[in-house]
């Protein structure tokens, strides 16, 4: 039970973190060691450093939220199925029943969220190490362009997202 507190804490600072990047630098050492319990101790010049985790911590957040958005449609979709989207069963996972295509897609929906809040977490994870690397006196090399190749990947998906609706 513990490891999935901890686990909703990192998915929950995933999801504050675009919000906390934006403010003030107090608190973005604050908020980490309220919610995580780590302490991150400030560099001394940090004007150019608040400005690059500011754009870095928005955009990954940014992806965040949209990945959060997409599980929640999974799980509404996949559980409100045969209100939804039931008009061509014969082609639906799990068809050619109303049943048993339902059953799949709430299966999938629901049995995804999981899934998606390890994803969550370990963004996260990326947005706790991106701030310690930037802000704080240590921290290792690679959020930074673990960060940017989250970017360009969550411009692309977000690119084919919206080519496919």
């Amino acid at each position: 039970m513990t490891t999935v507190r901890t686990l909703l804490r990192w998915a929950a600072y995933a999801l504050a973190a675009p919000v906390i990047g934006l403010g003030p630098i107090a608190s973005r050492f604050r908020v980490p060691r309220r919610m995580l319990g780590i302490f991150i101790a400030p560099r001394d010049a940090l004007a150019v450093r608040a400005i690059v985790h500011s754009m870095l911590a928005a955009a990954v957040g940014v992806l965040t939220w949209f990945l959060a958005f997409l599980a929640t449609a999974a799980a509404v979709r996949g559980t409100f199925y045969p209100l939804i989207a039931a008009d061509d069963l014969e082609h639906s996972w799990g068809g050619p029943t109303l049943a048993g295509a339902w059953v799949v897609h709430a299966l999938l929906g629901i049995g995804l969220l999981p899934a998606w809040g390890l994803l969550l977490a370990g963004f996260g994870a990326v947005q706790v190490r991106l701030t310690r690397r930037l802000l704080g006196r240590d921290g290792p090399w690679w959020p930074l362009p673990v960060s940017l190749l989250l970017t360009v990947g969550g411009v692309l998906l977000f690119i084919s997202w919206l080519h496919q609706i």
